[in-house]
């Protein structure tokens, strides 16, 4: 038996592919122990590179795996050696270099790597180590590749389970290097979703998060008009199923008939993250997004009209390549105009190899700085104004964690969860309470979530 050690960067697909990858090792009679334990076997590093900034956290964490210990095979998978397979390679220590292919084979592959760090399958130590440099699982994308079907769910939080069931992106923005790391789209099988769903329900989990690379996208790979919607009811139709909520999807990609289907069915959750990312239109020409300002307006009229009441969350970049002061005051009227529940902003981050990297109309830090921290502004006033509206309503609350305390510790009186429309709300209660869903009354809002009362 192996003890493993992850530690897991970037996105909600990338913790769900790390759970999938936990759950592989754990059936093959493996231990998972936590990042932190100096004495493991096996240390693997999931990557991200979205940003420079996690591309280089990734690249820390791959050194400070490197030190933990000699004698420990450290692995490194995800979008980082995808993208820069040598960069990676070239880090000393790292013994293993799978990209965002063949997790399903992560078991196999690391126990060949401990076992050649070992000294071979007679066990003799010879000390090689990783003198040879690393294995390199790293394959280039080719009209082959499929959807690896992996199982969902996190062992150490029974709450809601992240279920990957698309991967991959045929988009190409401008500023993304996702495309390059992740592929083509691809997607899961429909009887895969609902016979995933049957077992995250029978483990004890209330919320299932449906989320890909592409979500949107699901099904167009399958060429028979096969899309969200059908996965969507798939996942429904598991009776045991309490609570379904999307990840984040392009509006434009937001069929009527998804909207009735969660008008009709309460257990869809009322929350879209559609993700807007400039509220310009000549800066999203630039970015090469698939819609302007008015399209995603008239979608948002929409989308409000058939589901009152629904959260919509977003992304913003700011400070994108040749965007001007009156391009972003722009973005921050169009984001006031939208009524946002709330929005993830981030300053653009030049990725290599990309379009918006060759431009020569780049933005110093200092601007990006400023107009992120102008639009969070924004963001707390948008956020505040959604709890308001929903001061006086019965939610349902999926119970998380006890609530932390004024000096750390948790509170043994009061618990926390999310709503349905994805409220952050406080209420009386303790542990026993966590893992369930309860009927609550919000009573208040406070700056980063409401307070309500159980009924």
């Amino acid at each position: 038996m192996l003890k493993i050690a992850f530690l897991t960067l970037g996105c909600k697909v990338n913790q769900a592919d790390s759970a999938s990858m936990e759950l592989l090792f754990r059936k093959a009679g493996h231990a998972i122990v936590p990042f932190t334990d100096a004495g493991a076997d096996v240390y693997i590093v999931n990557t991200c590179v979205v940003t420079n900034t996690g591309q280089q956290k990734s690249r820390q964490m791959i050194h400070r795996a490197v030190r933990k210990r000699a004698d420990a095979v450290v692995a490194v998978t995800g979008c980082y050696p995808q993208t820069a397979r040598d960069e990676v390679k070239a880090i000393e220590g790292v013994d293993l270099i799978i990209g965002t292919q063949d997790r399903h084979r992560i078991v196999e592959l690391v126990e060949a790597a401990v076992a050649r760090k070992r000294g071979g399958a007679d066990g003799t130590a010879d000390g090689a180590g990783t003198a040879a440099g690393p294995d390199d699982e790293v394959r280039p994308w080719d009209g082959q590749v499929l959807f690896e079907e992996m199982a969902g769910g996190n062992e150490e939080d029974k709450t809601r389970a992240y279920l990957k069931i698309e991967e991959g992106c045929n988009q190409y923005c401008a500023y993304c290097i996702i495309p390059y790391a992740r592929g083509p789209v691809r997607s899961r099988s429909l009887e895969s979703i609902r016979a995933e769903v049957e077992k995250l329900t029978a483990a004890g989990y209330q919320e299932v998060v449906l989320i890909g690379i592409h979500l949107g996208c699901y099904g167009q790979d399958k060429q028979d008009g096969t899309t969200l919607y059908d996965a969507a009811r798939a996942a429904l139709s598991v009776p045991a199923l309490q609570r379904l909520r999307l990840g984040s999807l392009e509006s434009v990609e937001v069929e009527p008939r998804l909207l009735d289907l969660m008008q009709q069915d309460s257990r869809f959750c009322p929350h879209l993250h559609l993700p807007l990312q400039s509220g310009c239109d000549k800066v999203l020409r630039d970015m090469h997004r698939p819609y302007d300002t008015a399209k995603f307006a008239a979608l948002l009229r929409d989308i409000r009209a058939k589901v009152p009441g629904i959260a919509i969350t977003t992304d913003v970049i700011v400070g994108f390549p040749g965007e001007t002061d009156a391009d972003f005051a722009a973005t921050c009227d169009f984001a006031r105009q939208c009524r946002f529940a709330k929005m993830h902003i981030f300053p653009y981050s030049m990725r290599r190899g990309t379009p918006a990297a060759e431009r020569k109309d780049q933005m110093p830090e200092p601007v990006k700085k400023e107009r992120a921290e102008a639009l969070a502004a924004i963001d707390r006033e948008m956020q505040q104004a959604y709890f308001q509206e929903n001061v006086g309503r019965t939610v349902r609350v999926l119970v998380e964690q006890p609530v932390r305390a004024a000096r750390g510790g948790a509170d043994p009186h009061k618990v926390e969860g999310l709503a349905e429309n994805y409220v952050r709300v406080e209420l009386p209660g303790d542990a026993s309470l966590c893992r369930t869903i309860v009927p609550v009354k919000i009573t208040a809002a406070g700056v980063d979530k409401c307070e309500g009362e159980r009924l």
